[in-house]
């Protein structure tokens, strides 16, 4: 039978043909129900380019048939001719999402706190009209606490709370959506603290953040440079104190994914980092007149700045006020951070290094003026993957969606070259950040942790929705 058989020549005598690549990557998103990594980020691209704005929703709402005060505040802003005044007066400071983005928390400085529904939003989002009226009937809560309001998030643990601050006040005011009432459910406050002189030192507490696993703990800065640790269960007072050594405004903080190490950045440029379970101090943090635990590590964001020598050639690196910090979802080791002149980067905190930066243009160069916009503290937003960074511009009527992948590939890493050769021309030309251009200046964002729809709040107090096109889902 071996006579019928004809034997194939080798393939080393056939130098033409070559065996066709299997599509691996196909194959391993079937077998494991997921993408690689990289693989997303070379398709990000297509992400970035596909938000627009698609509907925009002005606080013109009301209580009790009456409209409420950041209602009135845009009517009396618009017709008011002193343009610096104005600003104070409304704006949405702080948006936050459930862990399954079916409600959106918003807060205005007027005071107002509003859950809407997010289906709501998106459903009324056509991009055909310039304005649009939210069905108010659809608004899970809506209150005006007669206050300033700077901050709000969720009870992670705890799906029903929302909890609420302000600069202007040292309380914590705790609400249960559930139980629609104007009055909050609890109310926690900070500690007295007296000056030499025997009288009571102002305090206002800055930002808000709840452990993933105890509902009973939350955690907030404030005005004085102090965090407050809270423990519902035993006290409205703090239980802990996370001290820095110095009287700067902690703007902003961070709660790690264990729970247990708590980052904050402050007015004066500084970024600390806690571990609520001890550890060893530097001498040079110890501070014998207060009782409190110091921080583990303390230092100058600018510091780290300077030690890349491209950006210390072409800016004055100098301390500046940090706006945000925020905990990359997808890559837990980076931390973004956002400064008042406009400036976002990402630090490694592994290694304390800074490993992304993105500069724009300052205001001045584009004869923009940024003196109302420094009554503001911008608020960005991870996206929920592929390390993408959202933040509204200091000057422009939009945001800027930001390419802050772990690696050298992201157009924004330190150690980019767009000459490198392993990139494919086609990738090469993909790979940047691009500006999204809205019909409003944006304070804060939040983005939905499922489909990724940004939520940007404005400084005259309208929600945006920016997204993907709905055949993008």
């Amino acid at each position: 039978m071996d006579n019928y058989f004809v034997t194939s020549k080798p393939s080393s005598e056939n130098p033409k043909f070559k065996p066709r690549p299997r599509p691996w990557r196909r194959s391993n998103l079937e077998l494991n129900g997921k993408f690689d990594p990289k693989y997303r980020h070379s398709i990000s691209d297509l992400l970035m380019h596909s938000y627009s704005e698609i509907g925009a929703f002005s606080h013109f709402y009301h209580i009790d048939g009456k409209p409420c005060q950041t209602h009135m505040n845009q009517i009396n802003n618009a017709v008011n001719s002193d343009r610096q005044l104005q600003f104070r007066m409304q704006g949405i400071s702080a948006i936050d999402l459930d862990n399954k983005g079916i409600y959106i928390v918003s807060v205005t400085k007027s005071g107002c706190l509003t859950v809407h529904d997010f289906e709501t939003l998106y459903c009324q989002s056509t991009g055909s009209l310039p304005r649009l009226l939210e069905d108010e009937s659809k608004h899970l809560m809506h209150l005006n606490l007669q206050r300033q309001l700077d901050d709000v998030r969720w009870n992670h643990a705890n799906q029903d709370e929302v909890a609420c601050t302000s600069v202007k006040s040292n309380e914590v005011l705790i609400f249960d959506i559930g139980y629609i009432s104007s009055k909050p459910v609890e109310v926690l406050r900070t500690r007295r603290t007296l000056s030499v002189l025997g009288s009571e030192v102002y305090k206002g507490l800055c930002e808000i953040a709840f452990t993933t696993t105890d509902n009973s703990r939350l955690i907030a800065s404030d005005t004085h440079g102090v965090v407050n640790v809270w423990d519902k269960r035993k006290s409205p007072l703090p239980s802990l104190e996370l001290i820095t050594g110095s009287r700067s405004t902690l703007n902003t903080i961070q709660l790690h994914v264990d729970n247990q190490t708590i980052l904050g950045a402050s007015k004066d440029g500084n970024i600390y980092i806690w571990d609520l379970r001890g550890g060893r101090t530097s001498a040079a943090f110890q501070c014998h007149n207060e009782a409190g635990l110091p921080p583990l590590i303390s230092f100058k964001l600018a510091s780290k700045l300077a030690k890349i020598g491209s950006l210390k050639a072409q800016s004055d690196i100098v301390p500046k006020e940090i706006h945000s910090i925020d905990l990359d979802p997808s890559c837990p080791y980076q931390l973004a951070f956002h400064l008042d002149d406009g400036w976002s980067g990402v630090l490694d905190i592994y290694n304390l290094r800074v490993t992304h930066v993105h500069c724009p243009p300052p205001a001045w160069l584009n004869g923009a003026s940024i003196s109302t916009d420094l009554l503001y503290l911008r608020k960005p937003s991870w996206l929920p993957t592929s390390s993408i960074y959202a933040v509204g511009s200091s000057y422009d009527c939009g945001i800027h969606i930001l390419d802050f992948y772990p690696d050298t590939s992201s157009p924004s890493h330190v150690d980019y070259r767009e000459d490198v050769e392993s990139l494919s021309k086609m990738n090469h030309q993909r790979k940047k950040n691009i500006f999204v251009p809205l019909s409003e200046g944006v304070t804060t964002c939040a983005s939905h942790p499922l489909n990724g729809t940004i939520i940007a709040g404005t400084k005259h107090s309208s929600l945006l929705v920016v997204s993907q096109p709905r055949w993008a889902f």
